[in-house]
């Protein structure tokens, strides 16, 4: 009896303790939209730099519903290069259903994702809608064609190296305007002070600040070392550094060194990173090469340069303009660039 006694019991017990589990899963729940569709104002840009502060184009989406239990939703457009299937992103958090980027803004953006200047290019976008790690939706993708523009802006770096002359010292350029200028200077032995001018004038210039600082009251600056220097200059922080920097010069039957020695190019600091520079050539060969080294060196035609390729034929003797533009790709944006090739011209004057 005792044990028909606690058996009854604990089927009582068991059964209340299931109703309780059932109670306690009882839950208030949310229902989140997913990504909306996105529209796009235009998807063909005519990215002009006299209207920088206009409007480059409209996308348009809508804002996620929440029923239930009220959660944020992050609401993200995601741009990347077309067909990379965002690999590599940049991000606009939404604030609005709309998002409506100045021509100069979307220029930027387009530099930053690695599209070239004058050339025309494409990205993606799309909209990320994500009410938790578990639970993002993307929007349809949108495909648009622009050509970025130069949208730069220069300081200058009088010196030594050119008699301390403002008006034709060498510049350092922003590509962006965004207050970063960088310039290659060749700097001879002994010659290796210089300032920063932000016009070709002395009326404002910038020395040493001591700790890699600018001041309008330092004295000068210091390249340190004779040679190629990447000379960059912050004029947001008032900083800057100096670092070595590759050199690109000619050797060749064709140039006046013959095979024995390299003529060396000047970088032009206009923002395309080439490398210039004007000779007498006579009937003959020559090649590209980094650093004064065959370790990369690149050959074959003017129209058609290939890494460690045969020589390049010069047919008649002459004066000519030869430009040198050295191609980098970066795949990951934290990675450093990896030279992939080059464009050349060969102009007799």
């Amino acid at each position: 009896m005792k044990s028909i006694f606690l058996k009854s019991i604990s089927l009582v017990l068991l059964t209340i303790g299931l109703w309780s589990c059932k109670k306690d899963e009882t839950k208030t729940v949310s229902d989140v939209s997913p990504a909306g569709t996105l529209t796009a104002s235009a998807t063909s840009l005519n990215l002009v730099q006299a209207n920088a502060t206009k409007p480059a184009l409209t996308l348009t989406f809508p804002a996620p519903t929440v029923t239930g239990y009220q959660i944020p939703v992050t609401s993200t457009l995601q741009f990347a290069l077309a067909g990379t299937g965002f690999k590599v992103t940049k991000e606009i958090v939404a604030t609005t259903t709309t998002y409506s980027p100045t021509v100069n803004d979307f220029n930027t953006m387009l530099l930053a994702l690695g599209l070239k200047i004058g050339v025309s290019g494409q990205v993606d976008v799309r909209l990320k809608s994500a009410p938790a790690p578990n639970a993002v939706t993307y929007s349809n993708v949108i495909t648009i064609t622009a050509t970025p523009y130069l949208a730069s802006a220069w300081v200058y770096a009088p010196g030594a190296y050119q008699g301390w002359n403002p008006a034709t010292a060498d510049s350092l350029v922003s590509l962006t305007s965004n207050g970063i200028y960088q310039g290659i200077i060749n700097y001879p032995v002994g010659q290796f002070e210089f300032k920063i001018t932000p016009a070709k004038t002395w009326d404002v210039s910038y020395g040493d600040g001591g700790g890699g600082t600018l001041s309008t009251s330092g004295g000068n600056l210091n390249a340190g070392v004779a040679g190629l220097r990447l000379v960059t200059v912050n004029m947001n922080t008032k900083t800057w550094t100096i670092a070595n920097a590759d050199s690109w010069s000619i050797i060749g039957s064709a140039t006046p060194k013959g095979w024995d020695a390299d003529t060396d190019m000047k970088f032009i600091n206009d923002g395309k990173g080439g490398y210039k520079i004007t000779i007498d050539l006579v009937a003959g060969e020559f090649k590209f090469r980094q650093n004064h080294a065959w370790t990369v060196n690149f050959g074959g035609s003017i129209g058609a340069l290939v890494l460690n390729a045969g020589n390049i034929a010069v047919a008649a003797a002459g004066n000519y303009t030869i430009t040198f533009i050295p191609v980098y790709t970066q795949p990951v944006p934290t990675d450093p660039p990896v030279l992939t090739g080059a464009t050349a011209t060969l102009v007799k004057n």
